[in-house]
């Protein structure tokens, strides 16, 4: 990347971000951009691949602490206008301004060598650095009583790597690059900009250091192509739906010997016919009759995964009571369990025989000086204090 760049372009607005914006926020800004303009979803569109180069450019600096904050003393300071001279960057002839005196001024402290000196040493060979794999987003979908167990599927994956054809080095099988002879394998050439000397992407090999003259016929050169592995992917137990796992370096290859990303499982989880779910506790809606309810009684209640407990009903229990189950719940992080909140429907039967209607109205004729009633309407006046 040209230093120049530092100086005149804005990464922020490339990546849609105020200033003051989170590492978090400048990450996500990037994944989103990344994936609307990648090549791969947009074939035979050069403008999308332009956004793309330019917002993994501002992502690279950006994403960075300390590359982050010498592109921001870089862009105060020439914005500022101090450092700026009839002869553009770096001074005319006759300004009497030697930029390259400033910059050298902090050999014991105090100058701008230290600001400046990661960013215009960046590397002779910063086209051949190791850099890290990109990540990699895939999505399982599990049943109810899998998210509770945890299982491991087998996911198959198809992502960049290193070209298995040349292994990675552009050139045809039996024959082997050349150093390129334009920036000699650095992969940078100086470019002259106002007296000011500007590295830059050598344009003969690409920034690489090296010329492949018989390219590799899968690859056309390029020593990266389409590779596809199966991974093995531990889904925890108690996993909630929309859950992200990241599993740590089973992403993209790196390039030149850097690490590998990571790969990151979206988890959606179907529901139960009959179980919900509220944190890490369970829930179920159990009907009961007026009998068990007014009376008492022991219901079975079914668990999931197979298996039930049996829960008391309580003499006199209400409709749409509560009743908890311990540790009969999804699983938490520290291996113990939450709980399952069983909630109580009276049932009213649609059917009666003659049989039971004569009990019903004798019940009712034993109970007629009860009324659930009697302060509704005073209830409904009253004004609150």
């Amino acid at each position: 990347m040209s230093q120049k760049d530092w100086i005149e372009k804005d990464f922020y607005a490339m990546l849609g971000v105020p200033k003051t914006a989170t590492s978090a926020e400048i990450k996500k800004a990037f994944r989103t951009l990344a994936k609307k303009h990648h090549p791969d979803s947009n074939e035979n569109d050069p403008k999308a691949e332009a956004r793309f180069k330019e917002v993994s450019e501002a992502y690279e600096v950006l994403s960075g602490e300390t590359t982050r904050k010498e592109y921001d003393e870089a862009r105060e300071m020439f914005r500022s206008g101090g450092f700026r001279s009839p002869g553009g960057y770096g001074g005319g002839a006759g300004s009497g301004f030697d930029l390259s005196d400033l910059l050298n001024r902090g050999n014991g402290g105090g100058g701008f060598g230290d600001v400046f000196g990661g960013m215009f040493n960046r590397g002779q060979s910063a086209g051949r650095r190791p850099r890290r794999g990109a990540d990699i987003e895939s999505s399982v979908t599990l049943g109810f009583d899998e998210a509770l167990v945890g299982v491991t599927l087998p996911l198959r994956l198809t992502s960049d790597a290193a070209c298995g054809s040349c292994r990675g080095t552009g050139a045809r099988a039996g024959t082997t690059p050349r150093v390129c002879p334009t920036c000699e394998g650095v992969g940078q050439v100086n470019r002259n900009a106002g007296g000011f000397a500007f590295p830059e992407p050598c344009r003969a090999c690409r920034g690489r250091g090296l010329v492949v003259d018989d390219p590799c016929p899968t690859c056309s050169g390029s020593g990266r192509a389409a590779s596809t592995r199966v991974v093995q992917a531990r889904i925890p137990a108690g996993v909630k739906n929309g859950a992200r796992i990241r599993l740590r370096g089973k992403g993209t290859a790196g390039e030149q010997g850097g690490e590998s990303g990571d790969l990151l499982i979206v988890v959606n989880v179907t529901p139960h016919p009959i179980f919900g779910r509220e944190g890490d506790n369970l829930t179920i809606t159990v009907p009961v009759t007026f009998t068990e309810a007014a009376l008492g009684a022991d219901v079975v209640v079914p668990i999931p995964g197979g298996g039930s407990v049996k829960v008391r009903i309580a003499e006199g229990t209400s409709n749409g009571r509560v009743l908890r189950v311990r540790g009969k719940g999804a699983p938490h992080k520290d291996g113990t369990k939450g709980d399952l909140l069983v909630t109580v429907e009276v049932t009213v039967p649609q059917n009666l025989s003659s049989e039971a209607r004569e009990a019903l109205a004798a019940y009712a004729a034993t109970t007629s000086d009860l009324d659930p009633r009697a302060d509704l309407m005073s209830r409904a006046t009253r004004t609150p204090s």
